[in-house]
């Protein structure tokens, strides 16, 4: 504390005392009047945060984004509320038990791949995040960034309104002037329209473009996000002809080799379910899997793994090179010959295990290391057991993402594009520095629409603004990493009259332009029936486009559509909309396995469908490929080593690639590694900081 010779001001002290009632906390005197003695023994015993400790303004901020928090506690009830009627319901919704939680399955969708999830709900209001045990995309389990878009929902920040040129308007006046533009460019096919969303895998959307494309032929899509699958997807076509998805099964795998894949980082929570369950000793079981990780930057995968080998991004392909070879790769070689005796013990281990083990390459690495990767699982006889493929599941996997962005910027810069309407994406703001859609470009497209949950930087370059939905407040399909077909259910209404990305698209069309996103997604599966779902895999849309899970009352509800308030008293519930289980679809039209239930009515099935969460038997259907290694004596653009230093741009364990950065919870989390919270730090070696003279932060 203070020291004992300074003097504390008493006439302050008495002003402050007698400005003040109720009961106040301090631990000295001199804090309770801020005295500039207070000050300074903070500013010498914390200094790292005295300027926070000063600056009112971060603590406003801070406040500001607790505003989530404390509106999905209800806190509100901890203070003298004014004296108000209250209404109570006409009819009492019979599966509402006041102080029973319900809970309803739904899924999330980050990078085009579903989690499984059961949201709790108290009286109407979402509360609770888990994950769903009947979905194989969670197997039960969920991650930090599905457990946090719980308060997304709840976010003060979020969009609440149209805007028109940032004014606020209605969806009415929204719809009459963009239904008139669209109009307009019937003429031409709609050859000045094009779509720019993120990783697109929902079968029905993909089916409302395939229609929109028959009414607007050169309409476009392109679909771009920062964290793609762009490298994997390139190497697959190098090492195959042809784009796939892969699919990895590590609870089979004896011996893992990852070529910088945070295998538990990235997202996949039935992966690390997957991992742990091989590595399980017991009696029966006493070899458990091992883990080798060749990486850039430290990880959890790696600081898990049992041998890590640290290297320089641009020293990747050659080591992945160099371990190929090692292992009997047709035609692989390199020049790498640091590390030898780990790369020999690493290729022995491997070959050992032929048929029980995994290679597998991170997102970020060059299209060369992931075909090198399958290049390594064919020769080790992984496919089929630990390693399988099927067709993309997104709409023309056939062009990359950085190359649709590219083709959509020279179009922009040719005065080719009239109309944009970005789906729920902020390409503003994470485009890439030479691909930015900036100022200047957006204002060359006459017409701008924005559907995004935020008012954010695409949207302030845009004519118009339309609030999205979240997916706690929405009807919608997904898949999963293994292609099963997941149904995506609100728990409430939108709390903010917003739009999805299904009723954006249906405004394009020219009958029920009008059509809710319940009534898109139930019809598109009512009309499958059993015979199995459109194509949704690299060739969709390509002409234009680039057991039982349990709550408190024994069983998962089907969530209500209406929000149940005191002010709704005919809440309807999605178990009343419903028909027949759609039959398992796989991308392109493969043949599905049948249902094994028995066949009933469309209602019936729909309501179990969205009581699991999940179609059964939509899995993707295995597809048989082959590798070529021709690649390898192809030229390729290497990164240059010049001995200097190299930079990894990695998503964030808590922010992913920034969206989530208003999330007070995710920021409030600290960093698995390093423990910093609300920061994005550059990260070096002590021996770097060294040598760059780099000091702490103070």
């Amino acid at each position: 504390m203070p020291s004992k010779d300074s003097k504390t001001n008493f006439a302050l002290l008495r002003d402050k005392i007698l400005d003040k009632s109720g009961k106040e906390y301090w631990r000295s005197v001199e804090e309770f009047v801020d005295a500039p003695e207070f000050e300074e023994f903070v500013k010498h015993e914390y200094p790292a945060h005295s300027e926070e400790w000063d600056n009112s303004l971060s603590r406003r901020n801070f406040v500001k984004v607790m505003g989530a928090s404390l509106a999905l506690a209800g806190l509100s009830g901890c203070v003298i509320q004014p004296a108000e009627k209250i209404v109570p319901y006409v009819t009492q919704p019979e599966e509402i038990v006041v102080g029973k939680p319900l809970f309803y399955a739904t899924a999330m969708t980050l990078g085009g791949v579903a989690t499984g999830l059961l949201a709790k709900s108290n009286e109407g209001r979402p509360t609770k995040i888990e994950g769903n045990p009947d979905h194989p995309g969670s197997l039960g389990a969920t991650d930090t960034l599905a457990q946090a878009s719980l308060l997304g929902m709840y976010d003060p920040d979020r969009s609440q309104q149209v805007l028109y040129r940032g004014n606020p308007t209605t969806w009415q006046n929204f719809m009459s002037q963009v239904r008139s533009a669209i109009e307009q460019n019937r003429a031409d096919g709609g050859a000045g329209v094009r779509f720019l969303s993120e990783t697109i895998t929902s079968p029905t959307l993909i089916a409302q473009f395939n229609q929109l494309f028959t009414e607007l032929p050169n309409a476009k899509l392109y679909q771009y996000e920062p964290v793609n699958s762009d490298n994997a997807m390139t190497g697959a076509r190098m090492a195959f002809g042809a784009p796939v998805h892969t699919i990895y099964k590590f609870d089979q795998a004896q011996r893992i080799l990852s070529l910088d894949k945070d295998i538990f980082s990235d997202f996949n929570v039935r992966y690390t379910k997957d991992y742990n369950k091989a590595r399980v000793f017991s009696e029966e079981k006493q070899e458990i899997n091992r883990l080798y990780m060749v990486e850039t930057t430290l990880s959890i995968t790696g600081a898990k793994a049992d041998h890590r080998l640290a290297v320089k991004p641009s020293q990747m392909v050659e080591i992945a090179k160099s371990i190929a070879a090692a292992i009997g790769v047709s035609g692989a070689a390199s020049t790498y010959t640091e590390n030898a005796q780990w790369i020999a013990a690493l290729a022995k281990d491997l070959l050992e295990h032929k048929g029980t083990s995994i290679v597998v390459a991170g997102e970020n690495q060059p299209p060369v290391v992931h075909a090198l990767a399958h290049s390594m699982n064919a020769a080790l006889g992984n496919v089929g057991t630990t390693v399988s493929y099927t067709e993309p599941f997104q709409p023309n996997a056939a062009m990359s993402q950085i190359d649709g962005l590219r083709q959509l910027v020279g179009e922009i810069d040719g005065g080719a594009v009239k109309m944009l309407i970005v789906l729920g994406a902020n390409p503003v703001y994470n485009t890439p520095i030479d691909l930015r859609l900036n100022a200047e470009r957006m204002n060359k497209i006459p017409l701008r629409i924005h559907l995004g949950m935020y008012a954010d930087e695409t949207a302030e370059l845009c004519h118009w603004h339309i609030a999205e939905k979240h997916y706690l407040e929405t009807w919608s399909d997904t898949r999963a990493f293994d292609g099963t077909v997941s149904i995506v259910q609100p728990l409430i209404q939108p709390l903010y009259d917003g739009k999805s990305s299904h009723e954006m698209v249906q405004l394009f069309s020219r009958e029920n332009f009008d059509k809710k996103d319940l009534d898109i997604v139930k019809e598109f599966w009512q009309k499958q029936g059993f015979a199995g779902a459109p194509k949704t895999g690299a060739t969709a849309a390509s002409a234009n486009s680039n057991g039982s899970a349990t709550n408190a009352q024994t069983r998962t509800q089907t969530a209500p559509t209406a929000q149940n308030s005191a002010a709704n008293s005919n809440s309807t519930t999605a178990n009343s909309a419903t028909a027949q289980t759609p039959n398992a679809s796989s991308p392109q039209n493969q043949t599905a396995t049948a249902s094994p239930v028995a066949p009933r009515n469309f209602e019936d099935n729909w309501r179990k469908v969205i009581h699991d969460g999940l179609i059964p038997n939509t899995a993707a259907a295995a597809k048989s490929v082959s590798v070529n290694t021709g690649f390898l004596s192809q030229p390729q653009a290497n990164p240059v080593n010049n001995g200097g230093l190299e930079v990894s741009i990695l998503p964030d364990p808590s922010v992913y690639d920034g969206r989530f950065a208003n999330n007070g919870w995710l920021q409030e989390l600290p960093n698995p590694l390093t423990k910093i919270t609300w920061s994005n730090v550059a990260l070096v070696s002590p021996n770097t900081a060294a040598n760059l003279k780099l000091n702490q932060a103070r």
